[in-house]
């Protein structure tokens, strides 16, 4: 029986899970490149403290890369394993649904409170320690999101 339908889902749920944190990430770093290259042009001391805020939102495009390594490995592709079938693709798109789905929307938040802080850097620099609690917050839930994305993964036979 041809399975050729089952690896599509599968580089499709990779590809669900890299694209869409990868999107929320490099939206969320440009602007706050932006942000932060305005407001170094008045305070070149509040480089590090700004560089901090900005990477954060980057650790979901890392996050999606790590789900696009395990649903890749797990099926067995990157392998060359091309016998799975419709229901094991399916179970693999599930899989990266929560870390595709809330990397994405956790990158934005997080940018937008990274966005906040930055703006509290410029007011009262001695509170960045504040500012990067504020943002790690959101990422509790793009590493939940992860969690959730590779015990779904892990649990998949092929």
């Amino acid at each position: 029986m041809n399975n050729i339908y089952g690896t599509i889902l599968v580089y499709f749920a990779g590809a669900l899970a890299v694209t869409l944190p990868g999107i929320g990430s490099a939206k969320a770093l440009g602007r706050l490149g932006k942000i932060a290259a305005g407001i170094i042009a008045e305070d070149p001391t509040l480089f590090g403290k700004l560089l901090i805020l900005q990477a954060l939102p980057g650790t979901q495009g890392i996050y999606g890369l790590l789900g696009w390594f395990m649903i890749m490995s797990q099926s067995g592709v990157l392998s060359g394993n091309t016998n799975i079938t419709l229901q094991q693709g399916l179970m693999f798109v599930m899989a990266a649904i929560p870390l595709a789905a809330v990397g994405l929307l956790s990158a934005a938040h997080q940018g937008w409170a990274s966005e906040g802080g930055m703006q509290l850097i410029t007011k009262r620099p001695d509170r960045s320690g504040n500012a990067i609690v504020f943002a790690v917050m959101v990422e509790t839930y793009a590493i939940l999101a992860l969690l959730a994305t590779i015990l779904g993964v892990l649990s998949i036979k092929v």
